[in-house]
């Protein structure tokens, strides 16, 4: 059976970036998360926040960006 939660740390493996990250991107509201003794994310929320994230600069969550063609 799939994982159907995930921990900050183990988003953090997955999308390659550190658990500061992961937390900022629920703090910014682009994440939904619960909380169950620490925060947890559901795996269709994830897959959701990567379709809608799609081809966009979210290193600063709170000010999303289109990317730009370098």
């Amino acid at each position: 059976m799939d994982d159907i939660l995930y921990t900050a740390e183990e988003l953090s493996k997955l999308f390659k970036c550190n658990v500061g990250r992961v937390n900022d991107l629920r703090k910014a509201g682009l994440l939904p998360a619960l909380k169950l003794g620490c925060f947890k994310y559901r795996k269709v929320a994830v897959e959701k926040f990567l379709e809608k994230y799609e081809g966009k600069d979210v290193t600063d969550p709170f000010n999303v960006q289109e990317l730009k063609g370098d």
